[in-house]
């Protein structure tokens, strides 16, 4: 008898922990870390239902503007997002598009800032168990394109709408970051932190998926504007400015022909 293939042995059926199975999802799948806002992005759906709701994934689908899209919380860390997008795939899901929260690491980003992801550095160990130490962990090109459109065009209706792009970091431990953690951070340049793109990135990556990221600022780390306790109406604007932005993405990716492209 040989070892168990567990990426073999579960495609096409029905998920241990999603608990959904072919025909649950679409193509499209947003990725909140956070069940409740399964719920944010399904008001936004035609018909949208749950299909499950199983340990900290939800999913909900409907649709968008005529396609199919569905919504699917990771809960926390690449661990539990890495489950996710396997299973996810292994049920027909391709696109993916985290929309999440994040915590800045420049000054000039404030609450409710929207981040668009060009690329993660790896500091967790969840993609050290899929690809060797030094490969990058980047979004897909295209539908990141279409995300930084879409954020431009709702910036240009709306002049609150702050739009940054570049490069985040990916930790494992929320409570790890330590002040000096935080500073070697901020002096590589780089954006924001948080906690699951570096897995979503790689494993799409392996497998001849598409994913990118646009997160709301939920504080920043550097000027100690946090919120840790109650819900900001500016993190409450972003989260829905990053769901609409997702969505229109969707959108301008089918209608300009962006998988053709890539």
């Amino acid at each position: 008898m040989g070892t168990l293939d567990k990426a073999s042995y579960t495609v096409g059926k029905r998920q241990y922990h999603v608990h959904l199975e072919p025909g649950d999802v679409g193509k499209y799948v947003l990725l909140p870390g956070d069940p409740d806002r399964v719920l944010r992005i399904a008001k936004y759906l035609d018909d949208a239902r749950e299909i499950a709701f199983h340990r900290e994934h939800r999913t909900v689908t409907g649709s968008y503007k005529g396609i199919v899209v569905s919504a699917t919380s990771t809960g926390m860390g690449c661990p539990s997002a890495a489950i996710a997008v396997e299973e996810l795939a292994n049920i027909g899901a391709t696109h993916f598009i985290r929309v999440g929260s994040t915590g800045a690491l420049q000054e000039h980003l404030n609450l409710g800032d929207l981040v668009i992801s060009t690329g993660s550095m790896r500091n967790e160990g969840t993609t050290g168990f899929y690809v060797r130490k030094g490969f990058p962990a980047v979004p897909d090109h295209y539908l990141t394109h279409a995300l930084i459109e879409s954020a431009r065009s709702l910036a240009e209706d709306d002049s609150s709408v702050k739009v940054h792009v570049g490069l985040n970091a990916t930790d494992d431990a929320f409570y790890g970051e330590s002040p000096e953690h935080i500073e070697m951070l901020r002096a590589h340049g780089l954006l924001n932190v948080e906690m699951e793109s570096a897995a979503i990135f790689v494993i799409a990556s392996k497998r001849n998926l598409r994913a990118a990221m646009v997160s709301a600022v939920s504080g920043n780390l550097v000027t100690g504007e946090v919120v840790f306790e109650g819900v900001n109406e500016r993190l409450v604007e972003g989260w829905e400015r990053a769901i609409q932005v997702s969505l229109e993405a969707i959108v301008r990716y089918e209608g300009e022909g962006y998988e053709a492209r890539g």
